[in-house]
């Protein structure tokens, strides 16, 4: 009963703070090593930190860093970036609609925050989400990723340069398990993936290198897409 009656005394923040440490956790290893990989990919200590304060996408991070490294030019980079977090448009609708009202710029504020895991934890609440356990939940694994972030790029400047060097072959298998565990849950993902991978290797060709990517990855989107839906029209 007592405890009970101490879960009701702590305020929304406070639930959001202890909801979202699972994620802060989980976020560590994930952020050290983008910020081993940012060291060996040759950013300064304050770029890695400003991707990771104003960016904070994980897996557009981990790409931009790939896009830096081949020698891409801003707007690809901001323009794929923009293709591959699309997805937080609708998830962030997706939020406002079961937190309660409040000012827009507090709507702007925990929307910024809102990431796979963070959409998890938020609409998986009962009834409707206060702001505040919103932003707790957000905080606290904003934090950890931009905190970690830091902390893997100073352990990288402190790694002989040899292995530094040798970091750039992490990103790669990154990208793979990435990709594995979507590959084995559905065929789709997978015709996706080598659709992708043949229409860039066409591109790049004809295309610099970060053109060719976000071309081979509208492309192979809408083919499937078109695909998908011709096939659910004809059952």
């Amino acid at each position: 009963m007592e405890s009970i009656t101490l879960e009701k005394q702590k305020t929304p923040f406070t639930q959001g703070l202890l909801a979202g440490s699972s994620i802060a956790i989980g976020y560590i290893p994930a952020a050290l090593t983008f910020g081993l990989l940012a060291k060996s990919t040759g950013l300064a200590f304050w770029e890695t930190l400003a991707m990771s304060l104003f960016v904070y996408a994980g897996a557009a991070q981990y790409m931009a860093l790939n896009l830096l490294a081949i020698g891409t030019g801003a707007f690809e980079i901001i323009f794929t970036t923009f293709i591959v977090n699309i997805r937080h448009l609708l998830m962030s609708a997706s939020v406002r609609e079961r937190v309660e009202e409040d000012r827009p710029l507090i709507k702007a504020l925990y929307s910024f925050g809102i990431t796979d895991e963070v959409f998890a934890v938020t609409t998986t609440q009962e009834g409707t989400v206060k702001t505040g356990f919103v932003i707790g939940v957000s905080l606290i694994a904003y934090a950890s990723w931009t905190v970690h972030s830091a902390v893997g790029y100073v352990v990288g400047a402190i790694l002989p340069a040899s292995l530094q060097q040798s970091m750039s072959i992490a990103l790669y298998a990154m990208f793979i398990a990435l990709l594995v565990p979507s590959l084995k849950k559905q065929r789709k993902i997978v015709v996706l993936a080598a659709s992708a991978a043949l229409f860039n290797s066409i591109f790049s060709l004809f295309l610099p290198s970060g053109w060719s990517i976000i071309a081979a990855t509208l492309l192979s989107a809408a083919g499937i897409e078109w695909v998908a839906g011709k096939g659910g029209r004809q059952q």
